[in-house]
């Protein structure tokens, strides 16, 4: 349940959340699997896991939700060759040339008819709403996967405005200043590893892992116009990450101490360890959160 990765998005109004009401809402676009030719389908699932029905879970001021993702596996290349096949059966049998805008009907039509005994791959993706603090998080490594999710609570809730987070300073100049020892926060350590970027069309990529990051080597590259757009760092021994400058939070990793907490707090029962992990997760997001902003200057107003 731990978050592997995480987006956040600002909720730029308070929408008084009811839990009865939510989870009438959360039923209406339950996740049912895929139908023989449908190539995919969307829905919430429980958080909880498939032996539960409950699809949102509430504790510490949050809500967890999850939505799954079911889709039908059908190789490229399979098409490919099948519609192939058509086409020259077409073009001898009838002795003409088959075009591009018949060829899309011919695939289309492949694929209606293969969907049934395709494969699928599922997937799931878990988010939470801190309805204290305004924010929303998923654990999601690409703003497309997270989008996908907010959605689906746009259809579900009816309206849900939210914004990314905007800070007052470039991430990507503060953390280069960084790398030269300039005005390091006191609550993190960096790591040792960093994404490099000339910004441009063109512009050069630098990709290092096991470096030290204030060596004169790097000096070098930020003296040439390279700016820091991935930094791994250490915050106050809680979380490891990998932050980017658009404030998304990659291969988090808990402490230890964190996770053995969790675990005593739930023992055996796998519902209090559930809750026992989201508690302790959203504490600690919702102490990172204002100091991850304040490394940049501080949350930008919201616009009016």
């Amino acid at each position: 349940m731990w978050f592997k990765n995480c987006l956040f998005y600002r909720l730029s109004d308070d929408l008084h959340w009811d839990e009865d009401n939510l989870a009438e809402q959360l039923e209406k676009l339950k996740f049912s699997p895929c139908g023989k030719r449908e190539p995919s389908k969307y829905g919430w699932v429980s958080p909880l896991g498939q032996d539960h029905e409950q699809l949102q879970h509430w504790g510490n001021g949050c809500f967890m939700i999850c939505a799954r993702k079911e889709e039908k596996i059908l190789p490229a290349a399979v098409i490919k060759d099948k519609l192939q096949e058509k086409v020259q059966l077409i073009e001898a049998r009838e002795d003409r040339k088959v075009y591009r805008k018949e060829q899309q009907t011919l695939k289309d039509d492949i694929v209606h008819d293969c969907l049934p005994q395709a494969f699928t791959k599922s997937q799931r993706t878990f988010a939470y709403i801190d309805t204290r603090n305004n924010w929303l998080y998923v654990d999601a490594s690409s703003h497309s996967k997270a989008e996908a999710l907010i959605n689906l609570l746009r259809e579900t809730v009816g309206s849900l405005p939210l914004m990314l987070p905007q800070v007052q300073e470039s991430p990507a100049v503060v953390m280069s200043q960084w790398l030269r020892a300039e005005d390091v926060p006191e609550d993190i350590v960096l790591g040792n590893e960093c994404e490099l970027r000339e910004f441009g069309e063109e512009g050069s990529i630098i990709r290092c892992k096991n470096q030290d990051l204030l060596s004169e080597e790097i000096s070098q590259h930020l003296d040439a116009g390279k700016q820091v757009v991935k930094l791994s760092l250490n915050w106050q021994d809680c979380i490891q990450l990998v932050l980017g400058d658009d404030l998304s939070l990659k291969r988090l990793k808990f402490s230890d101490k964190l996770i053995t907490e969790g675990e005593e707090a739930g023992d055996a029962d796998p519902i209090a360890r559930f809750d026992a992990d989201f508690s302790l997760l959203s504490a600690e997001l919702a102490r990172l959160t204002p100091s991850l902003l304040d490394w940049f200057g501080g949350r930008r107003a919201d616009p009016i």
